[in-house]
């Protein structure tokens, strides 16, 4: 009498468990095991302090990689999903839902010591500045799930798990961003096109939030901002948040960051 074969392996997706499966009637022994999907990987670069147009510019660089894998262009460089960490030297920033911004308070911003930029992100007016960590996702969300609604949420709620860590009870609103009762401590606008983001958070941490005053931040009539420092009254720095951000987007978006 023939012997069954030895067991088989055989990897199956999306199943997180194993199973057996006995053909009794072939008389076969067949063993299906099923392997978890390899995490995300997402590199992370840290810029520093650097102007709005070198943050741009930093973006346009590993969007393009994404774009040329899209349109099976040849390139130097593969695709890789990136987080790009930085702060800003003092600049307002404009997205798309804003009409042409009055000149006259375009230059009045400026003789503030701010630059101006217009961009293509979502959201109204905002202010970057030293002491506010900005973290710009340039994901391409086919490998997490092809949904902005659910991209800015889960951006929404990476800074509120930060927060909490920090223990400072923030929720989101109607309004996009993080909040802490009815100031906003994080911004939040982004761009995505053919799935691939750009543009993303601006936590405050220990930033001079006096430029805010000089504007109407994204636009929203009523409310105040407020930052990590402000909350908790004491000194939280840019360095002292970027590991907490890092953790809890990690857990967030169920990859795994590359230094």
């Amino acid at each position: 009498m023939m012997k069954p074969p030895s067991c088989t392996k055989i990897l199956m997706d999306p199943e997180h468990v194993s199973k057996r499966n006995k053909n009794k009637s072939a008389g076969m022994g067949l063993c299906l095991v099923t392997m978890p999907l390899l995490k995300p990987v997402i590199e992370v670069v840290n810029l520093g302090r650097i102007s709005y147009a070198d943050g741009l510019q930093a973006q346009r660089t590993f969007i393009q990689r994404h774009l040329n894998a899209l349109s099976q262009q040849p390139t130097a460089e593969s695709p890789v999903n990136a987080v790009l960490l930085c702060e800003h030297d003092p600049v307002y920033t404009i997205g798309i839902r804003t009409a042409r911004y009055p000149i006259k308070e375009e230059e009045r911003l400026k003789q503030l010591g701010a630059e101006f930029h217009r961009s293509d992100r979502g959201g109204l007016i905002t202010f970057h500045g030293p002491g506010q960590l900005v973290c710009y996702p340039i994901l391409n969300l086919a490998h997490f799930r092809k949904s902005v609604r659910w991209y800015v949420g889960e951006l929404e709620t990476t800074v509120i798990r930060l927060c909490h860590r920090f223990g400072i009870k923030a929720e989101t609103s109607p309004d996009t961003g993080v909040w802490v009762q009815n100031d906003k401590i994080c911004a939040i606008g982004i761009h995505c096109g053919r799935y691939i983001t750009s543009h993303g958070l601006a936590l405050n941490c220990n930033n001079d939030l006096r430029w805010f005053s000089h504007i109407t931040p994204c636009g929203i009539e009523g409310k105040g901002v407020t930052s990590l420092s402000q909350a908790l009254k004491r000194e939280v720095t840019v360095p002292d948040a970027v590991d907490l951000l890092l953790e809890t987007f990690a857990k967030q978006f169920d990859c795994v960051l590359r230094h």
